[in-house]
């Protein structure tokens, strides 16, 4: 059981937080980010997100008063030692936020680490990780329902949808309960559009994208009697299609849909190799 009392009380009783999350973000990072500045904001606090990576194009929606930053060591340095708290979303190891991570683990202020994934990295003060939960963005609505801190409104149900939607792969992997869909019920209440949520994410694709998932099912190999499929981009791909990394999200689910296979791999070459 998660120690929501004690996340709130680290919340109520500071006042400037610095929020970020791992490179190349998802829609349950840069959904769980948004939420839980909108949450600080309600009670008067003060909160930056900065982040490594650039938001990717289909997630900006979210980001309704344009409060994301890139990390610029020069303009950013100070936060982190200039921030009550540091927290962490949907990372549990220092090396996910890549260029901040040296201000980041030299930092003496408090710092949460908040997310469900296994195997966390000792780098904060205190976790709030439940490896039960489907997404960032699940912790938060309960973190918010269990204590009352403030009133879910339309600005948190929405970015905290999107989490919840997107790190479920729209509501069909293992952790879609029936306590899930209730979650679901009442963001909608809030004046969720699960339509449109899903459009701005998954259908307003650039050619660009489909350029390189093209090129990348041209990889495309089976091994082990077709139970483990592979995938692979280079930089090469990147340059001449005009894509960026953070569109090879969700190109493994494509492998997983071939029938047999059990066991989906992204390759990826990096830009200094």
């Amino acid at each position: 059981m998660l120690n929501f009392d004690k996340l709130a009380d680290i919340i109520i009783n500071n006042q400037s937080f610095l929020i970020t999350t791992h490179v190349n973000p998802d829609a349950d990072a840069i959904g769980s980010e948004i939420a839980f500045y909108k949450l600080t904001k309600l009670l008067g606090k003060k909160s930056r997100i900065i982040n490594h990576s650039s938001t990717p194009y289909n997630l900006k929606f979210l980001d309704t008063d344009d409060v994301i930053e890139k990390y610029d060591e020069v303009m950013h340095k100070n936060l982190f030692d200039s921030s009550d708290v540091l927290v962490a979303l949907d990372f549990n190891r220092v090396d996910r936020i890549v260029s901040m991570q040296k201000g980041f683990s030299e930092s003496s202020k408090l710092k949460i680490c908040i997310d469900h994934h296994q195997d966390p990295e000792d780098f904060v003060n205190y976790f709030f990780i439940d490896t039960e939960y489907a997404a960032t963005g699940h912790i938060l609505f309960d973190f918010i329902k269990n204590t009352e801190i403030v009133k879910i409104n339309k600005e948190i149900a929405d970015p905290i949808y999107a989490a919840i939607m997107t790190d479920t792969g729209s509501f069909r992997f293992e952790r879609t309960t029936s306590h899930l869909h209730r979650i679901v019920a009442e963001l909608l209440d809030c004046g969720v559009n699960p339509t449109e949520i899903y459009d701005k994410i998954y259908d307003e694709s650039k050619l660009s994208k489909i350029k390189l998932l093209g090129r990348c099912l041209d990889s495309l190999q089976l091994i082990a009697n077709n139970k483990i499929g592979y995938m692979k981009i280079t930089q090469k791909d990147f340059r001449e299609t005009g894509a960026i990394e953070s569109d090879t999200e969700n190109f493994v689910n494509t492998i997983l849909s071939i029938e047999g296979v059990k066991l989906g791999l992204l390759f990826i070459e990096l830009k200094n190799g």
